[in-house]
């Protein structure tokens, strides 16, 4: 079992299937964020993303190790950008690879949820005329 867990200026979304490969896993499934360009009608130019960074990979180290304690994982990928991202730029990405398909989907969705839900990282939308820090937790 292996665990890539990173936090980066830019994500290089070609890289990941490499990366999440393994002879033992007959599926992987990936999960990419991206930048949109619409929230609540409001045209988004931009995000930033902000993190302190050592308490977030220890938290997205301890959501790779739930995720291979409940499922079946060969390898299991996190990755979140900080910094300004354009629209369409992805922000985070998230895999698993397994034997088979039910653990890789089940365990990818974890993976974002709980990402999103748990690790210090905050987002700033910026819109043409304003911007906003968004509550990352509820």
């Amino acid at each position: 079992m292996k665990k890539i867990i990173d936090i980066v200026e830019t994500i290089d979304t070609s890289q990941v299937y490499t990366e999440l490969s393994d002879t033992q896993s007959g599926g992987i499934c990936v999960f990419i964020g991206t930048v949109r360009e619409f929230t609540d009608q409001q045209e988004v130019t931009a995000l930033m993303f902000e993190t302190y960074r050592n308490m977030a990979l220890k938290e997205m180290d301890k959501i790779a190790e739930q995720a291979m304690k409940k499922w079946s994982l060969n390898k299991v990928l996190l990755r979140h950008a900080i910094g300004e991202k354009e629209v369409g730029e992805p922000v985070v990405v998230v895999g698993a690879s397994s034997a088979h398909r039910p653990e890789c989907f089940e365990a990818c969705r974890f993976l974002i949820d709980t990402l999103k839900e748990t690790v210090p990282i905050w987002k700033k939308e910026i819109f043409k005329d304003k911007s906003v820090w968004v509550s990352a937790h509820p």
